[in-house]
């Protein structure tokens, strides 16, 4: 789903105006980026857990031309389903029904 697809679907889900919508999306994700960078890790009850990661200092090779060279530290956002979100995502399978003699 792309940001446009999104604000579409929340104006019309609540019935306000694509800048509206388009609005709270903006500060959704400008409170998740805050808090995320202040506290490290954000969790939504019941979609999951947003959790900074970071990423060591490290040697890597340039990919054109096979040289040596360092990766500096880096931070990343990681995401962590909560269980209802990964029930929807992979539903169960049904059990296989027993065989009686």
């Amino acid at each position: 789903m792309k940001h446009t697809e999104l604000v579409d679907q929340i104006a019309q889900n609540l019935d306000v105006s694509k800048r509206e919508a388009a609005d709270v999306i903006g500060t959704v994700f400008s409170a998740l980026t805050t808090a995320a960078v202040k506290d490290g890790e954000v969790a939504v009850s019941g979609f999951g857990k947003f959790v900074v990661r970071t990423r060591p200092a490290r040697e890597g090779r340039n990919p054109a031309t096979g040289e040596t060279i360092q990766l500096a530290e880096s931070r990343s956002l990681g995401f962590t389903p909560a269980k209802a979100v990964k029930e929807a995502l992979t539903p169960a399978k049904p059990k296989a029904a027993s065989k009686k003699k």
